[in-house]
This record gives C-alpha cells, structure tokens and sequence, in this order.
C-alpha cells in the first residue's frame, strides 16, 4: 500500500510538472517523425497480466520493398537517439503507473514472447508491478547480458524495500542525468532474449 501510495504521489507531481515537456516533446514528434506520436506494446506484467505499455516513437515507418520494416538502426533517427539518450521516450510510462500496470521502480517489462524462455525463478520477476526503472537499470542498463540483467531482476525482488526504492530512484536520476550505459538500440548489443535461448536449447 506504501509503495502503490508513493508511486501515485510521485507520478501526480511528475506529471504535473512535466506537462510543458510532455507538449513540446509529443509537437516535435508529430513534426519529425509523423503520425503516431505514441509507441505502444503488450507486455506482461504482475502476475503475467499482460497490459499496453506507452512510449514516445522514437523511429520511421520506414520499409523495404516487400513492406517489411527496416532495422531499428536505420529507423532511428538523430532525434529519436536523443529521446532515447535522454530517456525522454519513457515519458508517457508515467500514465501506466497511473493506472496501476505499473510501478515508479521494479523489473523492466519486457517481451511477451520472452515468457515461455525464463527459468522457474527468473518467473519471480511477474511477482511484481513492473517498473519505469528497476535495479538492472543502475547497474549497467543494456550493457548487460540477459542472464545478469534477470539475476538482478530477481534480487530486487527478494529484497524490495522502501529504502531500496529510494536509492534506484536516485541513482536512475544520477544515470539520466549523465546519459551513462545508454544503448539507444538495446537488440543490437545481446539480441532478443527467446532468440538467444532458443539457439542454446539447439547446441
């Protein structure tokens, strides 16, 4: 009930001051990179429940002859790699802590097609809300490699707290601040987690 209170309190305030940003950041989108302005994906969250997760676009619509959408690398625009850099993109996340799919600090939602490739623990993760930022994130952000990045995951949630809290959120404003272990096209460092699992399971 505390953390839930807190994420409210603190989402309310974030929103409310952020507002002007918000505006400018969704205008300049509109004008750069078109219609939508807005990125949303299913992504399983507590207790596996899958909900619609909210970003800034950040890439084109940009195809290849059949149609099919070009690498993330070559869709990524200068301004799209600033809002991801600056962790701009992230943003309107607030509006699902708002509504209770998520929390201001938990792991990283990620893939629905990443649930049949978790261990038993690292299932542990959907125990809670996930998060805008979670312990992964100051502790190498995409600089790390899956299995390390779900053991955090799962230490985070053997040992959440409201002090715990406190300090990710901290050092996550410290991290932003400094722009530190960004990797604004996070598949092009480890891949995807069922693509690197799938290909361990074949050796």
């Amino acid at each position: 009930m505390l953390k839930r209170t807190f994420d409210l309190v603190l989402t309310l305030l974030a929103l409310f001051i952020l507002a002007p940003v918000l505006i400018v950041v969704a205008i300049l989108i509109r004008v750069k990179l078109g219609a939508p302005i807005l990125f949303t994906q299913d992504r399983p969250g507590l207790n596996n429940k899958v909900f619609k997760m909210y970003k800034f676009r950040s890439m084109t619509n940009e195809c290849d002859a059949s149609g099919n959408l070009l690498p993330d690398s070559i869709r990524l625009t200068k301004f799209g790699s600033f809002l991801r850099s600056s962790s701009l993109d992230e943003l309107p996340g607030l509006w699902n802590i708002l509504i209770g799919d998520m929390s201001l600090v938990g792991p990283r939602p990620l893939l629905v097609e990443y649930l049949d490739f978790y261990t038993e623990k690292e299932r542990m993760r959907h125990n809670v809300r996930p998060g805008l930022t979670g312990l992964a994130q100051v502790s190498g952000r995409n600089n790390l490699a899956w299995d390390e990045r779900l053991k955090i995951d799962i230490e985070y949630v053997e040992n959440q707290s409201f002090l715990l809290d406190l300090k990710i959120l901290y050092l996550t404003f410290l991290k932003v601040i400094k722009k530190e272990d960004v990797v604004v096209v996070p598949s092009s460092k480890f891949g995807k987690l069922s693509d690197e699992r799938s290909k361990s399971k074949n050796v």
